[in-house]
């Protein structure tokens, strides 16, 4: 932010919004007063979020060109306007043998994790870089570092993500816009991926989805001296 005086943000776009990290970013943001924007190819799974945070729901593929941009211009007719923060969630992970791996499948995961994180970063810089303040938090993970076998496409998506948050935070950050990538390095609890019992740093060898969206809290808010391109969470695991 510009500012001190302006570090109060008034509206967010998560765009990839589900049940699980997206969720807790949007009760962490609206426990601080912003308005919530979901964004998501499926929205009939956001209707509880919806109700708890009194969120506005937009269906989007984030991949395509076109759904992103009328995305874009809907929000700017809400009531709420044009997000000033804006949060990438989405990805798409295809495992299998770089010999084996169906061509089509490799694109798709291009498209949605590298690619459209592109597309809605650029909306999102028009209206920002033009306001004269924003910020634009894209989610990594460990494979945003590393690639890991049998899991090639999902690494390809995850660095262009990353070259992505790179390049955009050099060009806009002295226009105002904080551009930022969280490399999520491990697991994320859930109901469908409990804690592992057997795991050497139990109760917290998973991340907390709730501790994370302090987290991107924080980075939305930092004073513009001191703003953050990249910052890495890991779990808490014993004789890390």
């Amino acid at each position: 932010m510009n500012s001190r005086s302006e570090s109060k943000l008034h509206h967010v776009l998560i765009v990839g919004a589900g049940a699980g990290l997206s969720a807790s970013i949007a009760r962490r943001f609206h426990a601080e007063g912003v308005a919530i924007s979901l964004a998501a190819r499926n929205t009939d799974k956001l209707d509880e979020l919806v109700n708890e945070t009194g969120a506005e729901v937009y269906k989007c593929d984030a991949s395509k060109p076109d759904q992103v941009e009328v995305l874009f211009a809907n929000l700017d007719k809400s009531k709420s306007g044009a997000p000033d923060a804006v949060v990438y969630n989405p990805s798409f992970r295809v495992r299998g043998s770089i010999t084996e791996l169906d061509p089509e499948d490799v694109s798709r995961a291009l498209m949605v994790t590298g690619y459209g994180g592109f597309l809605v970063a650029r909306q999102a810089a028009i209206r920002m870089s033009n306001a004269g303040r924003g910020v634009i938090i894209f989610t990594g993970a460990s494979a945003s570092m590393k690639g890991y076998a049998m899991s090639a496409p999902f690494a390809m998506g995850k660095f262009a993500l990353r070259g992505l948050a790179q390049s955009m935070a050099r060009e806009l950050q002295p226009k105002g816009v904080h551009v930022t990538h969280v490399n999520i390095d491990g697991g994320i609890r859930s109901d469908a991926r409990p804690e592992r019992h057997d795991a050497p740093g139990k109760p917290d060898s998973m991340l907390d989805p709730d501790a994370i969206a302090d987290t991107y809290w924080h980075l939305a808010n930092q004073h513009r001296s001191a703003w953050t391109q990249e910052t890495e969470l890991r779990p808490w695991l014993e004789n890390f």
